[in-house]
């Protein structure tokens, strides 16, 4: 059986739009779960072009989560260790690092911070 070219169109395009609609859902409860942990763990607010803002929030607590399975849950890192990674993540306040990081693994995250310049800090920075 057959179907029709405006039957098959039609399926297609409801195809998408509810791939569209579930993406949408699905980065609305990334967002939510990503400004409650920046809440809960006193992260600083980004910095960036307005577009960039929820990604950013996005990216960073999904890295900090991976770095912190990897760091501490099924590595050898004590709290202390992970407070002193936690600082250095507080200073990185452009969004735009944290989406360029975003495909990093939570391991290497250390050494991504490390390697963060000045212009990474924006204006919150303290230890400027």
């Amino acid at each position: 059986m057959q179907i029709s070219t405006d039957c098959w169109k039609a399926a297609r395009d409801a195809d998408t739009e509810s791939k569209e609609e579930w993406l949408a859902a699905k980065r609305a409860a990334e967002q939510e779960a990503a400004l409650a942990w920046s809440k809960q763990f006193d992260m600083p607010q980004l910095e960036g072009p307005e577009k960039a803002l929820d990604w950013g929030e996005r990216s960073r607590h999904q890295l900090m989560t991976a770095a912190h399975t990897a760091l501490v849950v099924e590595g050898d890192w004590d709290e202390a260790d992970w407070a002193e990674l936690e600082e250095k993540a507080r200073a990185i306040a452009r969004a735009g690092w944290w989406i360029d990081q975003r495909e990093a693994d939570g391991p290497d995250l250390l050494e991504l911070l490390d390697a963060a310049t000045e212009a990474d800090c924006g204006t919150q920075n303290p230890f400027r």
